[in-house]
């Protein structure tokens, strides 16, 4: 079976990483949501392959994004929690020792470029710049007004927008437009060569501001699922007037395309409290039940990958550096990896899920929320429900569920099932002291 993309005399791809932000597990029309319009994602995925058993490396942006680019689970990589803003701790986000997709493609002689969110870190080191990018485009904090481009939470508004670590202005000028003039940009200018855009997409998260034809065609649906799906159909314009610019150029069947939400919907006040749809999944964004980190993802390669077809393995975002790798031909990150290559499983379909068993952790202490999986087995440590925080109680303080049983994760079994809460405890407990171990050599926190 052929494994890179040379073993069938293929060049190597483009690379194209779409990571949508807050948007929910079943958000797409091809994952079952009646009431959006999402032909342009609804294509991408009936040109490739589409996961329905894909998870976020966290429930909540910052980890979701270094997982993502390490190919290391969050706590292993330094960054378990969110990046706080600058002025509460300036020097936080992604260790500069952590090695991103972008550093591992610049070596391997690729463009490399940054469009839309960073929330990696503000100082120049942390800065996408400082982490493997030739080129960035977009806003360090956590969100931005899509017209001022000011990041506002508790503390003074602050202007965010910057290219290559300098600040610009566009007062007034919608954002997710910026994001697609910079991005086709960056694909006109590197078309003769390899290249790597990561196009961080700060859509759907809060604030909803989805265009005035969009809120027009949902006006009969109630808020905040209104504004909800006018920023996705929104969002999802954008995505394909960037695939158009690849078609435009003669580099679609160059590229490999790669689509994922990095965690479920937000039920925060600033998200209007809802809007996101999780379908039977439990939970949300910052909770370890599906409904905060299953999510949406596919892989697109024109004339090279399978297309319309559908991937039920288990597979999880820090997969994508070492599929990267093997596709791109390059030497994957000398350390721990814990994602491993979606190659064989992408291009053939009876190939078993690479993992036997996954890992979260968000935040650090003995009471953050972790989880293990193996199998159907899953097991949450100090779960989170912010859709019905009421429904857990003490006793849920160790939440056992089967997921071919209960895909709801509805009834906490561990009481039933004591041997295997217990089974599963231990695997998590061994997982954590090892890394605890590797972040002392490392001088991680």
């Amino acid at each position: 079976m052929a494994t890179t993309a040379s073993a069938q005399n293929q060049p190597r791809p483009n690379i194209l990483l779409i990571f949508t932000d807050d948007q929910g597990a079943l958000d797409m029309n091809c994952y079952g949501s009646a009431d959006l319009q999402t032909p342009n994602m609804d294509t991408l995925a009936a040109s490739g392959v589409r996961f329905t058993q894909f998870y976020a490396a966290a429930p909540v942006c910052s980890p979701s994004r270094a997982g993502l680019l390490t190919g290391r689970t969050p706590l292993r990589a330094g960054l378990p929690g969110n990046v706080p803003i600058p002025y509460r701790r300036e020097g936080a986000g992604l260790p500069t020792e952590e090695v991103t997709i972008a550093e591992m493609l610049k070596e391997g002689g690729y463009k490399t470029g940054h469009i839309g969110k960073w929330h990696l870190g503000h100082i120049p080191d942390k800065q996408p710049t400082g982490q493997g990018f030739d080129y960035s485009f977009g806003h360090m904090v956590g969100c931005i007004d899509n017209y001022s481009h000011f990041f506002y939470w508790n503390g003074p508004n602050v202007h965010d927008l910057w290219r290559n670590g300098q600040e610009v202005h566009y007062p007034g000028r919608f954002f997710p437009d910026l994001m697609v003039e910079e991005a086709n940009q960056f694909l006109e200018q590197n078309q003769d060569t390899t290249f790597f855009l990561y196009w961080a997409i700060n859509v759907p998260h809060y604030p909803y501001q989805g265009s005035p034809e969009w809120l027009e065609t949902y006006a009969d649906l109630p808020s905040p699922r209104r504004e909800y799906a006018a920023f996705v159909s929104t969002m999802d314009e954008k995505i394909g007037a960037v695939l158009n610019k690849l078609d435009e150029l003669g580099l679609r069947e160059k590229t490999l395309v790669i689509f994922q939400s990095d965690h479920g919907h937000s039920v925060e006040e600033r998200a209007m409290f809802g809007g996101g749809n999780a379908g039977d999944y439990r939970g949300a964004k910052f909770s370890l039940f599906e409904g905060g980190i299953r999510v949406p993802a596919i892989a697109s390669w024109p004339g090279t990958l399978p297309e319309g077809e559908i991937r039920n393995q288990l597979s999880v975002s820090t997969d994508w550096l070492p599929t990267i790798a093997d596709f791109c031909e390059v030497s994957v990150p000398q350390t721990v990896l814990d994602g491993k290559s979606l190659v064989p499983l992408l291009r053939d379909a009876t190939v078993d899920s690479p993992h036997e068993t996954v890992y979260w952790q968000t935040g650090r202490g003995e009471s953050s929320q972790w989880a293990v999986r193996q199998g159907d087995w899953k097991l949450i440590g100090y779960p989170r429900d912010p859709v019905q925080p009421d429904r857990l109680v003490v006793a849920d303080s160790l939440f056992l569920s089967n997921l071919s049983q209960d895909i709801s994760e509805s009834t906490n079994l561990a009481g039933q099932h004591p041997q295997k809460t217990e089974e599963l405890h231990q695997l998590y407990q061994q997982w954590l002291d090892e890394i605890t171990q590797e972040n002392q050599l490392r001088n991680y926190e």
